[in-house]
């Protein structure tokens, strides 16, 4: 037995040897000739789940589509190029160039030929580039390829002026519910809300959503925020957009507060940047623009705090954090550039994140077009509800 494993230990000794060896000899070669290491970064390029992500083979962009809206949009302006390209091309006049008039002798007829047959095979660096018809969009937003479907759909939310620059947010919880704490950290997380309890003494009036959302409307409120319980922990979210009447509910999970995270910090009641990460799909530009009606327009950068929701595998992570400028300890390396080199100006200064909390994740369940099932039209009361169907493909993505 014992010289089975002394066996076995020379065995992986020498493979270890083996791989050492080779991955020297293959660092040798590299160094001599640098395009070696190119060239097997870029083959060992590992497969992310955006390379894996499938989309729906269609040219629609209604909210059950899984489309990416910056390649549909980039198609349609290439296509629109081409047919005003194709429009001009047919507009310019033609030349006749075989006529008997044009042509004196069978010579000329040769020449001209000739200097057409070098034009058409002269390279295509010497052609003249054609200018695009249409502007780039690589610097677009997500917010800015809203197709027209969303505009119609969500009018308040799409609409250029429609938002006011400050948004009023009421927060509420279920009735007779226990979420007090996790409705104080919601209203410090959002500027300008309030929480009011909904649980009242047993003889008081009972009052519905319905009837609070009207209650926000007549005091200027544009959201409303009802956090639900069970088993004493929050477990889902709706989101009312009082002007529009449409309901975003959202599942909660994952749920851990700040003073539970390891050096996290406390936060301020300044405004914090909004960063909204993977909503490329019409559903999920739908579900970026309600979370981003519910912060202000204009951050306040000397709070250097940012909100964050990293919308994932149809699952939105939420964060909140503060930027850490200090000062570079002796045993750290300097900022470097995308070229290699040491950034003038911030040798000595570092930047890095501290946590402030809460972490949890959502997971948008079903978009009501009024308050709730019981204000939407029984016959047609969903703009689009998750089912489980919708997971048996797992490389497609709804948001």
């Amino acid at each position: 037995m014992a010289s089975h494993r002394n066996r076995t230990a020379a065995q992986k000794i020498a493979r270890a040897k083996e791989k050492r060896e080779k991955r020297f000899s293959r660092k040798r070669e590299e160094k001599k000739d640098p395009t070696l290491r190119v060239a097997r970064l870029e083959r060992n390029q590992p497969i992310t789940l955006d390379q894996k992500r499938v989309w729906d083979d269609v040219d629609d962009d209604e909210l059950t589509s899984s489309i990416d809206l910056h390649a549909l949009k980039r198609r349609r302006i290439q296509e629109a190029e081409d047919v005003e390209r194709e429009a001009q091309e047919e507009a310019e006049p033609r030349e006749d160039h075989g006529s008997d008039d044009d042509a004196d002798s069978m010579l000329d007829s040769d020449e001209n030929d000739d200097e057409s047959d070098s034009d058409e095979n002269a390279p295509a660096a010497t052609r003249p580039r054609q200018d695009s018809l249409a502007p780039s969009i690589a610097s677009t937003s997500n917010m800015e390829i809203a197709p027209e479907s969303l505009l119609a759909r969500f009018p308040s939310l799409f609409s250029e002026n429609s938002r006011p620059a400050e948004p009023k947010i009421l927060i509420t919880t279920d009735r007779h519910s226990t979420l007090h704490q996790a409705a104080r950290i919601f209203e410090s997380i959002i500027p300008n809300s309030k929480y009011v309890r909904r649980s009242a003494h047993k003889y008081g009036h009972d009052y519905s959503v319905r009837e609070i959302s009207k209650f926000a409307e007549n005091r200027g409120f544009s959201s409303l925020l009802v956090l639900r319980e069970d088993s004493k922990k929050p477990v889902g979210l709706d989101i009312i957009d009082i002007p529009s009447k449409i309901t975003f509910h959202f599942s909660i999970s994952s749920w851990i507060e700040g003073r539970k995270l390891p050096n996290h910090g406390n936060a301020t009641n300044h405004y914090p940047e909004l960063l909204l990460n993977g909503f490329v799909t019409p559903l999920g530009l739908a579900t970026a623009k309600v979370l981003q009606s519910l912060f202000p327009a204009t951050p306040e950068l000397a709070g250097r705090q940012c909100v964050m929701f990293h919308a994932s595998r149809d699952f939105l992570f939420f964060r909140r954090y503060r930027y850490i400028i200090r000062d570079k300890k002796p045993t750290e390396k300097s900022v470097v550039g995308a070229d290699g080199k040491e950034m003038r100006g911030v040798e000595n200064i570092r930047a890095g994140l501290q946590e402030l909390g809460p972490r949890f994740t959502l997971k948008l369940r079903r978009i009501d077009k009024g308050i709730g099932r019981a204000g939407s039209d029984p016959a047609d009361a969903t703009h689009w509800e998750w089912k489980a169907k919708m997971e048996k493909n797992r490389k497609r993505f709804n948001l």
